[in-house]
């Protein structure tokens, strides 16, 4: 390529000046350009959340229609979403700042039209073998990782000032895919939605009712809207001329506060993803086995539905009160609630229902929190371009999440048939990540007041 044509790829892909804590720059041009980036991004992330989870929707009904799994292969279908996010996420942290955010949200968002289609064609199939189930649910978890691109880019278009805002509202409506996703499902697999396509229909019985269902819908419903994102993604957004080498990116392994920063949003997205991905089984688990047991989804969505709108409305708190205190007040809400859920996961009847889904919906609520809290921490703790690889690696590890929850809670059904030593265990994890926000960031005197 000559020094011409160099010149010219990079001024169409990429931004000649990007200045955002410049007031006159941000009031001249900036904020037209970071808001409308915004939206455009925040649709991709929402349907890219839509497809990690879909997977804890379909498993709920894979029995009902032929297919015949056990319950350890049914916590393992709902993990794998989380292992294969926290994977990819370690990779996309790296993405924006190499490649640019218009080539690397364009091209994550069209590679999740594979386990979209995927799942689409594998549940029609009720010999469908097992282990490409599993690729399938790796695969579905490719949207989580696209979080760890998405939320570094947005941090680059906005000053500090408004970061609590913009990525409240961009992680908020981007973890509405979740709930999204749940609530989603059982209405689109009443309905034979592609005709067009010779969609072959299942028979699901229930209450004594033989009903048709078309369990495809769940993950096909997604591709139109796939396909405008990306498209969206690459006609609107341009790169922000900011780069770091590996070597720079690296650099934020060497800084404590990276480490304290990922204990405490594990603790609050880590435990957000993966009860949410969880929440549809653990209620078929422990309710199921009753007369007039609960559907799953009815209730299951609640959970990220809360915490989603929670996340938005506490950034933009989180900018007048900062993150520190926020996060005190989500470590002790979400321990004391995971303590309390205990009193209800050794039901004898469904008098506890209500009960169990209320405390859940706590521990959802205080998360939500805490994950507005941390990313207004976060960028004001470090400056770029490593704030935005410590969201990302932060990003990454809290996206296992979903894996580690899911895989505790067969592991405690397995050895003691209950799920209480998990929900102690969470309420442990809580009190050290109180101590530690409070020794570094919340606290008289502190290091990184935030």
């Amino acid at each position: 390529m000559t020094t011409s044509e160099s010149s010219k790829h990079q001024s169409s892909a990429y931004l000649p000046e990007w200045t955002p804590n410049d007031p006159v720059f941000w009031e001249r041009e900036g904020k037209a350009r970071a808001w409308r980036t915004l939206w455009v991004t925040t649709f991709g992330l929402t349907l890219a959340f839509a497809v990690w989870f879909m997977v804890s929707a379909i498993v709920v009904r894979l029995n009902d229609i032929g297919f015949n799994l056990s319950k350890d292969q049914l916590f393992w279908l709902t993990a794998m979403p989380g292992l294969s996010a926290g994977l990819t996420r370690l990779r996309h942290m790296f993405l924006v700042s190499v490649y640019g955010s218009r080539t690397t949200l364009t091209l994550s968002t069209l590679g999740l039209l594979i386990p979209a289609v995927g799942w689409g064609l594998a549940v029609q199939n009720p010999g469908t073998p097992f282990w490409v189930l599993l690729s399938l649910a790796f695969l579905a978890g490719m949207g989580g990782g696209n979080f760890s691109s998405f939320m570094p880019s947005t941090s680059l278009f906005f000053p500090k000032k408004m970061q609590g805002t913009a990525l409240g509202i961009q992680a908020g409506v981007g973890n509405f895919g979740v709930s999204l996703v749940q609530f989603l499902t059982p209405w689109v697999v009443g309905v034979n939605l592609f005709w067009f396509l010779g969609s072959k229909s299942e028979q699901w019985l229930f209450a004594g009712k033989t009903s048709s269902i078309w369990l495809q819908n769940a993950s096909w419903v997604y591709i139109p809207w796939l396909i405008a994102a990306a498209a969206l993604s690459w006609l609107v957004i341009r790169s922000v001329p900011i780069k770091a080498n590996m070597k720079d990116q690296l650099a934020i392994f060497r800084d404590k506060h990276t480490w304290i920063m990922t204990s405490i949003y594990m603790m609050t997205f880590g435990a957000f993803s993966g009860l949410a991905a969880a929440f549809p089984l653990l209620i078929k688990t422990l309710y199921g086995g009753f007369e007039n047991a609960p559907l799953p989804l009815k209730f299951a969505f609640l959970g990220p539905l809360i915490g989603s709108a929670v996340r938005v409305l506490f950034g933009l708190i989180a900018d007048k009160t900062g993150g520190a205190i926020l996060t005190t007040i989500s470590a002790i809400g979400m321990g004391i609630s995971a303590v309390a859920v205990t009193f209800f996961v050794t039901p004898t009847d469904l008098s506890s229902f209500p009960m169990f889904v209320g405390t859940m919906l706590a521990i959802f609520f205080f998360s939500g929190i805490g994950n507005a809290s941390t990313f207004r921490q976060m960028p004001v703790i470090f400056n770029p371009p490593y704030s935005a690889g410590v969201i990302g690696w932060t990003a990454a590890i809290a996206a296992f999440g979903p894996f580690i929850v899911s895989m505790l809670i067969s592991f405690n059904l397995a050895a003691s048939g209950n799920v209480k030593g998990f929900f102690y265990g969470l309420a442990v994890f809580c009190v050290l990540n109180l101590a530690l926000n409070w020794w570094f960031y919340g606290r008289r005197g502190a290091e990184k007041p935030s």
